[in-house]
């Protein structure tokens, strides 16, 4: 295939920055907020009435969840400082080596699945949907300047990180 010439208009560039982003972001973080919501309360009483296999599950993979959706969360942000001039595209890219949009699949096999509240099993799903997509976009917008990998152990504390750039998105509101 042959290379991309600096003229050449690339449709996810224009993406990134059109109103279908801005749904993506405002889709991305309603989910964040709705799964809080859930597992701080709905989801906290369904629990404890699992059974001890599904429970176990359960844990696991609420925070797997959590985790997914911090790191869409941090992407988002990410890309809407870039969009907005709040940072520029190499600032974003060093950013971004923080950032996994790759996590393992659900094992919809797995003992004590089918005992999972609908809801939550709901949520997990839509995360991975969400996910497909901005990996998707990330690859397009990004393509031969970076590539998603795991974070380099260089000391800091990317929980905080992220904990910051969710802290930002929710004030800006």
């Amino acid at each position: 295939m042959p290379e991309a010439s600096s003229n050449t208009v690339r449709f996810a560039d224009h993406v990134a920055v059109a109103a279908p982003f801005k749904a993506l972001y405002s889709e991305g973080m309603s989910l964040v907020e709705e799964t809080a919501t859930y597992l701080d309360g709905e989801g906290r009483d369904e629990s404890k009435s699992l059974p001890r296999i599904a429970s176990v599950l359960y844990s696991a993979e609420s925070m797997r969840l959590t985790t997914r959706l911090m790191q869409l969360a941090s992407w988002l942000l990410l890309q809407r400082a870039v969009n907005n001039g709040e940072m520029t595209r190499e600032q974003v890219l060093d950013e971004k080596k923080k950032v996994r949009l790759d996590s393992f699949s659900v094992d919809r096999s797995a003992a004590g699945w089918d005992d999972l509240p609908a809801v939550f099993k709901d949520l997990v799903e839509r995360s991975f949907r969400l996910q497909n997509r901005v990996a998707m976009l990330d690859r397009e917008i990004y393509r031969g300047e970076t590539e998603t990998r795991l974070p380099e152990p260089d000391g800091t504390c990317s929980v905080h990180a992220q904990q910051s750039l969710l802290q930002t998105a929710f004030s800006a509101r």
